[in-house]
C-alpha cells in the first residue's frame, strides 16, 4: 500500500517544475528592470492627488520560491499625504515591510518582484511610478527623496567602518556636489547633534559595536535624514530599544518631520506608538489592507474583527485580567491563500455571506474604509 504523502509535501519533480516556471517569470521581469537609457516618459506618471507624497495603487509584490508563489503584498492601495505620518500595523508576516521595500526597490531579487500595480512618488514638479523606474534612476531617488530607517541598526551599519565614514558616504553620494571634505564632515557632525548625540565628535570616530542600541538607532536616523528626504520609512525603529529611549526616538522623529516637512510611513506592531505618532492608520492582514482611516477613527471605532482583536490583545494600565486576549487560529499559508475572506477561519464575528468571495472595501466615512461582510448593508445604493 502506497504511503500517504504529508500535507504540504512537494516531490523533487514538482519543485523543479515550479522553479522552471518561476525562472521564466523572474527572467522576464529582471530583463525589463535592467534596461539602460530608458526614456523618462516610460515611468513618468500623474499623482491622483497632488497633496500626497506617495500613492500605493493595487500593489502586488510576490516572492517566487521553489514551493510556489508567495503573495506577500496582494493588492494594497493607500496614500501617504505630504507632511503627515501614516502608521502601518499588523502581525508579523502580513506584508508591512515588503510594502516599504517595494517603494525603495530593495526587494530581494530576482525572487522578490513587484508584478502589478503602481507606486506613485511625488517629486514636486513631476511624479515617478517606482514600479517602472529603472535601477539607475532609483540611485538618485533613494536618500534624496525617500529614505529608510531599518529595523535592526546593527545589521544595517557596516561593522568595519567608523560611524563618520558611513554618514559621510551618504552625503557624498547623494548631496555632495561641490562640497569639500571639511563641509561634509561638518554636516555629519551637525546631523549627529540633531539626533541628540551629545558627544558627536567622539561618536564620529567610533565603530558601530562601541555604541549602545539607542545610539546606533540615532545614527541610523541621522543617516536617513542626511539629505532631507520627502518620505521617511521607519520600519519598527523602536523595537530593540527600552521605553525611555523609545520615547526620545519618537519625539526626535516627530520634531524632525516638522523641521524638514517630510512624510513618515511608520511600520510597527505597537498600537501605543501608532496612537501617539500617526495621523492615519492602515491595518494589514495576510498581504491585504483590512481597514484604514484616521488614527481617531481606528482607535475610537475599530470596525474589522481583526482590528478589534488587535485592540483587545493590548494590555491596559490599571485593568486586571487573568489572561491576555489573543486572536485564535493562525494566518493562512501564503502560498495557497483561500478564495474567501482571509480572516474568516479566525473570526469570532462571522455573519451570513462570509463564505462568499473576498469582501470588497466599504466606506464607513470619507476617510474610514473596511473590507468586511458585516458592513455590506451600509454600502451606498444598496
Amino acid at each position: 500500500m502506497a504511503k500517504k504523502k504529508p500535507e504540504g509535501y512537494l516531490s523533487a519533480r514538482e519543485s523543479r517544475r515550479i522553479s522552471r516556471e518561476n525562472r521564466k517569470v523572474t527572467n522576464a521581469l529582471e530583463k525589463q528592470r535592467k534596461r539602460k537609457n530608458v526614456p523618462e516618459a516610460e515611468y513618468l506618471t500623474e499623482m491622483k492627488d497632488p497633496n500626497n507624497a506617495v500613492e500605493f495603487d493595487n500593489l502586488h509584490s510576490y516572492f517566487f520560491t521553489d514551493v510556489g508563489t508567495v503573495k506577500a503584498v496582494d493588492g494594497v492601495t493607500f496614500e501617504v499625504p505630504i507632511g503627515k505620518t501614516v502608521g502601518v500595523v499588523g502581525e508579523s508576516g502580513c506584508g508591512k515591510s515588503v510594502t516599504s521595500l517595494s517603494l525603495m526597490q530593495l526587494l530581494q531579487r530576482p525572487q522578490g518582484q513587484v508584478v502589478e500595480g503602481a507606486i506613485r512618488l511625488n517629486l514636486g514638479d513631476k511624479a515617478y511610478d517606482i514600479a517602472k523606474t529603472p535601477q539607475e534612476q532609483m540611485q538618485h531617488l533613494r536618500g534624496n527623496y525617500i529614505s529608510m530607517i531599518f529595523q535592526e541598526p546593527m545589521t544595517s551599519l557596516n561593522p568595519v567602518f567608523r560611524i563618520g565614514a558611513q554618514i559621510n558616504e551618504v552625503i557624498q553620494l547623494h548631496d555632495g556636489g561641490g562640497k569639500t571634505r571639511e563641509e561634509i564632515k561638518a554636516r555629519t557632525i551637525e546631523l549627529l547633534e540633531m539626533v541628540g548625540i551629545a558627544n558627536s565628535e567622539g561618536v564620529y570616530k567610533m565603530f558601530p559595536h562601541e555604541l549602545s542600541g539607542g545610539m546606533r538607532q540615532r545614527v541610523m536616523i541621522a543617516m536617513a535624514l542626511a539629505c532631507n528626504p520627502k518620505v521617511i520609512i521607519a520600519d519598527e525603529p523602536t523595537t530593540a530599544l527600552d521605553v525611555t529611549i523609545q520615547a526620545q526616538v519618537l519625539d526626535l522623529l516627530r520634531n524632525l518631520k516638522d523641521k524638514i516637512n517630510s512624510s513618515i510611513m511608520f511600520i510597527t506592531h505597537d498600537l501605543g506608538v501608532i496612537a501617539e505618532m500617526a495621523d492615519y492608520v492602515v491595518v494589514m492582514y495576510a498581504g491585504r489592507i483590512v481597514e484604514k482611516g484616521t488614527a481617531e477613527e481606528i482607535f475610537a471605532h475599530p470596525a474589522h474583527p481583526y482590528t478589534i482583536g488587535l485592540m483587545a490583545s493590548k494590555p491596559v494600565v490599571g485593568k486586571q485580567v487573568d489572561k491576555l486576549y489573543s486572536i485564535p487560529g493562525k494566518v493562512p499559508n501564503p502560498v495557497n491563500m483561500p478564495d474567501y475572506c482571509y480572516f474568516k477561519d479566525r473570526c469570532e464575528m462571522c455573519v451570513a455571506g462570509c463564505e462568499g468571495d473576498y469582501p470588497c472595501e466599504v466606506s464607513l466615512s470619507p476617510t474610514h474604509k473596511v473590507s468586511c461582510y458585516r458592513y455590506y448593508d451600509k454600502k451606498e445604493g444598496e
